[in-house]
């Protein structure tokens, strides 16, 4: 913590406990809306002003959707909640935690803020196995900066197609490369071929956009390697019916602003010129976590998740508890067998944000507290138009596998329903439908960024 940090600040009304809530994604929100009916005091800080329906991320970068109809303003989601006179939002990001001294640094010593509980859901970041210098030509996809300036880079690809002669050069910037096949990538890869296959070919006059390349590398020997086999292969199928080509056991072993470098199954040193290049290879949890680490002494793993006790609090500190990617939970739930881990969805943080809340007010009533159970659901992953893979556990027909339209509407229904406001929900399923029917994706509009601005038009830049 900063020695010279202002004194933290009292949030508290009379004797109300103080609970500050660090993050407004699945679980922050989650947990915000089942403590704001209790005789408490929350504060909720988050870097951004907006709540985001990640899955739907992806969407936003291949212009199928706009913004606004992923995200809504946090201050008009929790209107209700802060009519109740006990939540406080704040925009700022937490970058210090002080556990004996129960608070939190805002924005490197701006403000602290004290705390008598405190419910850490900050998230993950993009992990690139200690290469962070490919950042810079392989952007991830986990916030909605990051969906603008892969959607300038895929749009505008195209644009300095346009202005290439035939040749190698042109064609480098018609390839599209994907790193890493999981669900993202494989959502990204569809999403970009049906853009050059099915949006575009009517749109420039000296390329032909059904010519452009979209690969998708993974490092393992199957896409969507946690689905059972038999999805996995059915993605696979689809994913090249869509004409996306899909290199299986591609170890990345460089990335440039010319292409990727891979080594493939046999060992051979490969080289792909491509001049967009997404990273969906690898995940790593905030760095808040190491903050908190240092601060309580808690241990993290590979990814720098907080290793949680079975309630998702922090050992030796039952006052602060981690939820949703920061969180190396266990599902304590299994009916037989030891307990397993909790996959990083967002069903998952959400249940994790309300059994976060409800282990809070039962230390607050003096009872103890219980341990996390996992609701799973099953998995889905859309491939592209009519296209989708399902493995999901139903009360009446228990596990089921299906493929294609039917996995498709279904995960249809299920991003629909799941999305924030009806507002949301109404924009989204209209733009769904006219897609559908017209292959026009409306949300194409590129601004002029600082790294473009001043470059040539169909230039390197």
């Amino acid at each position: 913590m900063n020695k010279n940090a202002p004194a933290a600040s009292e949030t508290s009304s009379g004797s109300r406990p103080r609970i500050v809530i660090v993050g407004c994604g699945f679980a922050g929100i989650e947990a915000v809306r089942a403590l704001s009916k209790a005789d408490v005091e929350i504060t909720l800080v988050d870097r951004t002003n907006h709540h985001l329906f990640q899955p739907l991320l992806y969407q936003v970068a291949t212009a199928g959707l706009s913004a606004p109809a992923i995200s809504g303003p946090i201050r008009h989601i929790l209107r209700k909640e802060m009519q109740r006179g006990n939540l406080t939002v704040l925009l700022g990001e937490v970058t210090g935690i002080d556990a004996a001294g129960r608070s939190v640094e805002l924005d490197h010593g701006a403000e602290r803020l004290a705390y008598d509980h405190l419910v850490i859901a900050a998230g993950a970041t993009h992990s690139y196995f200690g290469h962070d210098e490919w950042a810079a030509h392989a952007p991830g996809l986990k916030t909605l900066s990051d969906a603008f300036d892969i959607r300038r880079r895929v749009l505008l690809a195209f644009e300095r197609a346009e202005r290439k002669p035939e040749g190698p050069r042109r064609q480098a910037c018609l390839t599209f490369a994907v790193v890493g096949a999981g669900p993202t990538g494989v959502e990204m890869a569809g999403m970009m071929a049906e853009i050059a296959h099915h949006t575009l070919p009517d749109e420039f006059r000296r390329i032909d956009s059904r010519r452009a390349r979209v690969v998708l590398m993974e490092g393992g020997p199957r896409v969507l390697s946690a689905f059972p086999e038999k999805l996995s292969t059915r993605a696979l199928e689809q994913l090249r019916a869509l004409g996306v080509e899909v290199l299986v056991n591609a170890k990345v072993t460089d990335i440039d602003a010319e292409g990727v470098t891979y080594q493939d199954g046999d060992g051979a040193v490969r080289r792909l010129e491509a001049k967009t290049v997404v990273w969906a290879a690898g995940v790593a949890a905030s760095p808040l976590g190491r903050v908190l680490s240092q601060s309580t002494g808690c241990s993290l793993d590979r990814a720098g998740r907080v290793i949680v006790e079975p309630d998702l609090s922090v050992p030796g500190h039952p006052e602060i508890q981690v939820v949703g990617d920061l969180a190396a939970a266990l599902n304590h739930g299994v009916r037989k067998g030891p307990p397993t881990p909790v996959p990083g969805v967002s069903p998952a943080a959400k249940q994790m944000g309300r059994t976060a809340a409800a282990n809070l007010l039962r230390r607050l009533r003096g009872e103890p507290s219980q341990p996390f159970h996992y609701a799973d659901y099953g998995n889905l992953a859309t491939i592209g138009r009519s296209r989708a893979i399902a493995d999901v556990e139903t009360p009446l027909f228990g596990r089921l596998q299906f493929s294609g339209m039917p996995a498709w509407l279904f995960w249809l229904f299920v991003h629909i329903y799941f999305l924030i406001g009806f507002r949301n929900r109404l924009i989204v399923l209209t733009d769904w439908a006219w897609a559908y029917f017209s292959f026009e994706r409306q949300a194409r509009v590129v601004a002029e960024s600082d790294a473009t601005r001043g470059a040539p038009a169909g230039g390197e830049a």
